[in-house]
């Protein structure tokens, strides 16, 4: 009876290990670089307040219902500053408690998916040679492979195998992503 109670907890101990290593490391990562930006924003003595907070977010994101975002925001930055302008108050309230960043997206998250569905492009190095970027390129997933190609806005019609994705990368290697 107690080895099937020691089992029980060991195997409920290693699935739960296995589920925290196989959580995406990218996950929400435009949500938390913008609430960082919006952090060193506010002052030293503001941090708890909530009014400080709201007004920090609008600081950083710029105008929106007049149209006139932060310029200095790349494109992933103005879409989640889009998501963030309707629910100001709602990031302020776990904010002025100092949780960490990554838990107030994952709160923000059960609200609206598309918080954390938001990443910024996959970053290729232009700098390499042809070799060195092919065998950079073997060592990615399909679904980076396919974010490459979706940010450079190329369509790999036809593609199967990861080697089609791959060639087809090489094969627009000049064109630029927009960041």
């Amino acid at each position: 009876m107690v080895l099937r109670f020691i089992a029980c907890l060991l195997m409920v101990s290693v699935a739960d290990a296995a589920k925290k290593a196989a959580a995406d490391p990218k996950e929400c990562e435009v949500c938390i670089a913008n609430l960082d930006a919006i952090d060193a924003l506010i002052d030293k003595d503001e941090k708890t307040s909530k009014t400080s907070i709201m007004e920090a977010i609008g600081k950083h994101c710029g105008n929106l219902q007049n149209e006139e975002p932060n310029p200095k925001l790349n494109s992933r930055d103005r879409k989640m500053c889009y998501y963030f302008e309707p629910i100001k108050a709602a990031i302020a309230q776990p904010f002025s408690t100092r949780m960490p960043k990554d838990r107030v997206c994952k709160r923000l998250k059960a609200s609206n998916a598309e918080i954390c569905s938001v990443k910024y492009p996959v970053q290729v190095d232009q700098n390499i040679s042809d070799e060195e970027l092919l065998a950079s390129l073997k060592k990615k997933r399909v679904k980076e492979l396919k974010g490459i190609l979706n940010d450079r806005g190329v369509k790999c019609e036809g593609c199967l195998e990861k080697a089609d994705f791959i060639k087809r990368v090489m094969d627009t290697k000049g064109m630029s992503t927009d960041l």
